[in-house]
């Protein structure tokens, strides 16, 4: 009962968020993944309506004609991606008096810690400083590869909600930050794709139980999605469906078993979690 109740809330904040008035609706497009049943399908939002689609997300779907209601379906993290990346130290807010980077910061998550709004971040047992960080993320389109910086936005199919879990003692003890930010759970991702939004300048909000504790324009990023696309590029191959969250503002704070964060995203929606914790450390 209680997941229901908090994915129907997940539902109504995607239809009804207070920041999308700013933003042009007549050319800002709205995609979901969603399960109905036994099936999996792509579709466009239309207030509290999905008009499915059918085929490759990334290669001109064909409507079916078909529409369903928001309420009666599951939704799904928007993809499945075969590459996570990210990108650290992104605002001035959150440097604090470092200096910035000469180039973006990267570092890699699994795709096993994606989850959908509405899913439990779940903390393990041993986790005891993890912090939400409320970010823009770029979903890719196409292939890309050593994209030149002129052409780098044409490869980004849109923009979704993302929050980079991040336990702080991990990310100072470990060699790497492979359980801090690649543990399951720790990359919810959602509620949908927006497309035709201005993603250099959107405004980007992190509550924590309700209370605002991040709020910045994507437009105050050091390094912007035309940057950070091209750059990725040149190391790694970006394939349609791999998403990069482009980094966090201001400072962030601890979360418990029984907190709330929601990301809200101009023009997108409200990515929307529980957090639990498990009891026991495996051995």
């Amino acid at each position: 009962m209680r997941t229901h109740r908090l994915l129907t809330a997940s539902m109504l904040l995607l239809v009804t968020s207070p920041i999308n008035v700013a933003v042009s609706q007549s050319r800002v497009t709205r995609y979901v993944r969603y399960s109905s049943g036994s099936a999996t399908s792509f579709g466009i939002l239309d207030g509290d309506v999905i008009r499915e689609l059918r085929g490759d997300l990334f290669a001109n779907p064909t409507p079916t004609g078909k529409r369903v209601k928001l309420a009666d379906v599951k939704l799904l993290a928007p993809v499945e991606p075969s590459k996570v990346i990210a990108v650290g130290l992104n605002y001035k807010t959150h440097i604090g008096d470092r200096p910035a980077a000469a180039y973006p910061g990267l570092f890699a998550k699994l795709p096993t810690s994606i989850i959908p709004t509405g899913a439990d971040i779940v903390l393990p047992a041993d986790a005891k400083n993890t912090h939400y960080e409320g970010e823009m993320v770029l979903v890719i389109g196409k292939r890309a590869k050593n994209v030149p910086l002129t052409d780098a936005r044409s490869y980004v199919f849109g923009v979704t909600v993302g929050d980079d879990v991040s336990e702080r003692d991990w990310q100072r003890a470990d060699l790497q930050w492979f359980r801090a930010k690649g543990s399951d759970t720790f990359g919810p991702l959602g509620p949908a794709i927006a497309t035709g939004l201005n993603f250099d300048d959107l405004l980007l909000q992190t509550r924590l139980n309700g209370e605002v504790v991040q709020s910045q324009r994507t437009k105050d990023l050091i390094f912007d999605v035309a940057e950070i696309v091209s750059y990725v590029s040149r190391y790694v191959t970006l394939l349609p469906g791999d998403v990069i969250f482009t980094g966090t503002p201001g400072t962030t704070r601890p979360i418990k078993a029984g907190d709330v964060v929601e990301v809200e995203l101009e023009g997108v929606g409200v990515l929307r979690n529980p957090v639990v914790q498990t009891k026991d450390a495996q051995p």
